[in-house]
């Protein structure tokens, strides 16, 4: 996928309860700082994420304001300010999406998507890893998703950053010490069922059978 041509030098990503609320809030940021509104929509169950980003003075003060009217109605219910964001994340998180690489992977999963991006914002400024997939929210019952690839020893210390920095907010995680050849090719077009192109590798068991044409 082609890499975001644009980056903003900070990104903020705040998490409501209900679509009303994120809408207000999304309009009163946007009207308070002159920033990019880069996603907002509605994710399961019922909740709303708003991805905005600029300056780092113009979304610090736009996220506030975001913050202070989520936490009025009491339906904030997960928020990051980014002021130094890493650019594989930024990337990532418009869309970018990388074929893991190295001899690991490492699979994050956390209940919110503002939780995830903290976490792993952590992990690709501390340790060399590359970022192959970032999901907020979408088909994923409101959790979100990362996947980070390169040596094990890398992997596995991005792993632990971001576990110790989710907190309770923390899914699941999974650590795959080789990842095998031909998964590392689904996995680079994504990790959606949706999408995925059928794949046979060579050697896989193909019984006559099965093979055969049907009559009707």
């Amino acid at each position: 996928m082609a890499q975001n041509k644009k980056r903003h030098g900070a990104l903020a990503l705040l998490e409501f309860e209900n679509v009303a609320d994120g809408i207000r809030a999304s309009d009163l940021m946007v009207k308070r700082a002159p920033i990019a509104l880069l996603r907002c929509g509605s994710v399961h169950p019922g909740r709303f994420l708003v991805l905005v980003g600029g300056s780092v003075a113009s979304t610090e003060e736009a996220y506030f304001v975001g913050v202070k009217r989520g936490e009025s109605a009491g339906t904030l219910s997960g928020s990051v300010f980014l002021g130094d964001v890493h650019p594989s994340l930024h990337d990532a998180v418009l869309g970018t999406r990388r074929e893991p690489a190295g001899d690991a992977l490492a699979v994050f999963e956390t209940r919110s998507s503002p939780a995830l991006l903290a976490a792993v914002d952590a992990a690709v400024k501390s340790t060399p890893v590359m970022l192959s997939e970032i999901r907020l929210g979408d088909d994923l019952g409101g959790h979100a998703l990362a996947l980070m690839s390169g040596d094990l020893t890398d992997a596995e210390t991005a792993l632990g950053i971001c576990t110790d920095r989710a907190g309770d907010q923390l899914l699941a995680q999974s650590l795959l010490p080789r990842l095998d050849n031909d998964l590392r090719r689904l996995l680079g077009q994504g990790t959606r069922f949706g999408p995925c192109s059928p794949f046979e590798p060579s050697g896989a068991e193909y019984p006559e059978e099965i093979a055969c044409s049907w009559d009707g």
